[in-house]
């Protein structure tokens, strides 16, 4: 690859090393932008590795790009630029060293050399010069491109060392490995497998960005799988590891959980890039192990799961770090609701699918997506033959909702109405009559309109006794 032609592509290059030179620094691009360069893969951060002060480097260049705010980290001797779609970062070329009991390395200034050494990888170890005499000169010096070209992550240095130092380089071996559909060199595997517990010194927020990344590739199974066999997954997210395996009782098994939920994952990642979707997925049957009972005649059962799972998303959120707000209530949502659809195959009723749509409200269409991808079997007839039966229901559910407008259903008649019409006070009787005839509405008693909601009001507030019959 003839990467000055490829510099060239972006007059970013030409400012930074007319900069540099200006100031009698050196500088190079490293990291990822160069491993996507050589990858074709589009990439809009830019590191950028000098012999110097690298906030001084970016305060000039800013200058010279017409003065855009410069972000500065005083504590790690970095500078942020945003400029256009990219974001360019500085630092001046470290050194580091560590203590057993933080990630956090002591830094130094250093050589390009020893800020090589440092990289978690090899594929991201490599650097191109911006420097004149040697522009566009590709620096690799722990075989990148090679192990590029054979898709092999592996540490620059030994890999028991490099995951010790910063054991979030673990979560990260496995998420470029899940990215780049990459294989993790066999010493580096082991050595993660060895070093599982120093996660214990990462903080949650900096875990769970890791794996929402590896959540968000296209086939995020893979990803999983690798966090499993590690041994990984278990030092912070231990309830998905509850699902992993199968019990028998004679000729009686139910199947892997834990494979189960990664197949369904998979098949949502093919109908939906919604993070939040993704996780209502990897979530749906949490609770499975909580609730699986062995019942002579029957088999396992896992009776009630869907509701138990609703309960345990809030606590699995806030100790992960996930967003206590309406992602979280989605994704319990989903996972409470998961298995009514499904159920409605056997026994599609207007009444059924009017409650269903009312309590999915506008996340109806992420249910159905969630269940059409719940749907897994090794015999591909019989997914074949539920996948039909669970088109009628979604034509029905069209039907019903083309007809009785019931989603985000809000009945008709509304509290004050009843307050003023009936010169009452504000309680629980109010709460009753609206409730009364939301489910006369749901139950397909009166059809979702003003004048038969309004009739059926007074009936009820007759029976109450607010007002005489007939009045």
């Amino acid at each position: 690859m003839n990467f000055e032609a490829e510099l060239h592509k972006n007059t970013i290059f030409q400012t930074v090393s007319e900069v540099a030179k200006s100031i009698q620094v050196e500088v190079y691009v490293v990291g990822g932008f160069v491993r996507d360069l050589i990858l074709t893969r589009p990439c809009k951060d830019i590191d950028f590795v000098c012999l110097g002060s690298g906030i001084e480097l970016a305060t000039r260049v800013a200058e010279k790009l017409g003065n855009p705010q410069v972000t500065v980290f005083k504590n790690f001797g970095t500078a942020m630029i945003k400029e256009s779609d990219y974001e360019l970062e500085f630092v001046g070329a470290r050194k580091e060293s560590y203590r057993q009991e933080s990630r956090k390395p002591i830094v130094e200034d250093g050589t390009l050399q020893e800020d090589q050494h440092r990289r978690d990888f090899t594929i991201n170890a490599m650097a191109i010069s911006l420097n004149a005499g040697s522009y566009g000169e590709l620096l690799d010096p722990f075989q990148g491109v090679d192990h590029l070209k054979k898709k092999m992550i592996k540490t620059p240095l030994e890999p028991s060392i490099t995951f010790s130092d910063d054991p979030l380089r673990m979560m990260r071996a496995i998420r470029f490995a899940a990215q780049l559909n990459f294989d993790i060199e066999p010493d580096t595997f082991d050595a993660i497998t060895k070093n599982t517990e120093r996660l214990k010194i990462v903080s949650m927020e900096r875990i769970i960005v890791e794996l929402n990344k590896i959540i968000m590739v296209p086939k995020p199974s893979y990803g999983f799988k690798l966090l499993f066999h590690s041994g990984l997954l278990k030092e912070f997210f231990p309830e998905m590891v509850a699902l992993y395996g199968v019990d028998s009782v004679g000729n009686n098994a139910h199947k892997d959980n834990f494979f189960h939920t990664l197949q369904v994952l998979d098949n949502v990642c093919k109908m939906s890039d919604d993070l939040w979707l993704r996780w209502a997925a990897i979530l749906h049957d949490i609770a499975k192990p909580l609730t699986k009972r062995y019942e002579e005649g029957h088999g396992f059962t896992f009776h009630g799961h869907e509701d138990k799972g609703g309960r345990m998303v809030p606590g699995l959120f806030r100790r992960l770090k996930l967003p206590m707000n309406d992602h979280m209530l989605f994704v319990q949502k989903l996972v409470r609701l998961h298995l009514r659809p499904i159920s409605l195959v056997k026994e599609v009723s207007d009444s059924a699918i009017r409650r269903l749509l009312f309590e999915a409200g506008d996340d109806i269409d992420a249910l159905m997506k969630l269940c059409r991808a719940d749907i897994t079997s090794k015999n591909m007839e019989k997914v074949t033959k539920f996948l039909k039966n669970f088109e009628q229901v979604e034509a029905k559910m069209k039907e019903v909702e083309a007809k009785d407008s019931i989603r985000n259903l809000q009945p008709p008649v509304t509290g004050d109405e009843i307050i003023n019409l009936f010169n009452v006070p504000p309680g629980r009787v109010i709460g009753e009559i609206k409730e009364q005839i939301k489910e006369a509405i749901l139950d397909g008693k009166i059809r979702n309109n003003r004048e038969e909601a309004y009739q059926l009001m007074l009936d009820i507030a007759a029976e109450k006794g607010l007002i005489k019959k007939h009045e």
